[in-house]
């Protein structure tokens, strides 16, 4: 593998610049003694505490972790399923279920957001119900099974396709052949599936916004809501500790897929 020449070191450490220099100051604006946005005036932690001792935004660091937690789960469900269904299709089948289950990826937020308020406004003046929590958790499974169908599929394609009925052969039902050979062999996918879409969920606005109701709220809407006062660096500690789960979440899933890239290596 050749080296990188300087001018592309430069290039490249000008792009991590770009993409790295917003968050550093949201980062540093967190540990600014000053209420303010421009003026830095000491060291402090204590916008944290700040942060602890805001009911409402606790209570919407709570909405975002409950419906994070429940979309990855039931999104990491329904998205294994699908795999596996998609999986025994031949042909054409295959390529139109594919290519529909990837439209919520490419398809813009925003459009996705205004058709789900369209629909759950729909439904409520059929059922008498209105948008909160329920609304919220359907649009966010609903955005994150295709990710994990995404992370699946590869896996399913990469077994061999004669381990299911070796396992059977050799003394066990259909549910434990499934359980204990085929789902072993899928897990890592399902496990990089489930991160990534706690992840999304976790820091999702847009189609939050559309479909949150008036009576509930999570936290990045809460932020947003927040800018039209001055409270920058209270603001910024939450988006630190947020930015803080996010890339923890990513290292560990980056982690763990390089171990099992080496394992199978082996």
């Amino acid at each position: 593998m050749k080296k990188l020449h300087l001018p592309s070191k430069l290039y490249m450490l000008l792009i991590f610049m770009f993409l790295y220099a917003p968050i550093t100051v949201f980062v540093v604006l967190s540990f600014n003694d000053a209420n303010s946005a421009t003026n830095l005036d000491g060291f402090t932690f204590r916008w944290y505490g700040e942060v602890f001792r805001d009911r409402m935004l606790m209570q919407s660091l709570r909405n975002s972790l409950l419906i994070a937690s429940l979309s990855a789960l039931f999104s990491t469900i329904l998205g294994t399923v699908a795999s596996i269904g998609m999986y025994n299709f031949r042909g054409a089948p295959r390529r139109i279920f594919q290519t529909v289950s990837n439209i919520p990826i490419i398809n813009p937020e925003i459009v996705t957001g205004f058709s789900l308020m369209l629909f759950f406004t729909f439904l409520g003046t059929i059922f008498n119900f209105e948008m909160g929590f329920i609304t919220v958790l359907l649009a966010h499974i609903g955005f994150c099974t295709p990710y994990v169908i995404l992370s699946v599929s590869p896996k399913l394609r990469q077994m061999d396709k004669h381990i299911y009925e070796a396992a059977l052969d050799l003394g066990c039902n259909q549910w434990q052949a499934f359980f204990k050979v085929v789902l072993f062999e899928l897990l890592p996918g399902i496990i990089s599936g489930f991160l990534i879409s706690f992840t999304y969920s976790l820091d999702d606005f847009v189609i939050s916004y559309f479909t949150c109701g008036p009576q509930f709220q999570t936290m990045p809407i809460v932020i947003y809501n927040s800018l039209r006062r001055p409270v920058y660096p209270k603001i910024s500690a939450l988006s630190t500790m947020l930015f803080v789960v996010i890339i923890t979440v990513l290292l560990v899933t980056n982690i763990r897929d390089l171990r099992a890239s080496k394992s199978d290596k082996k």
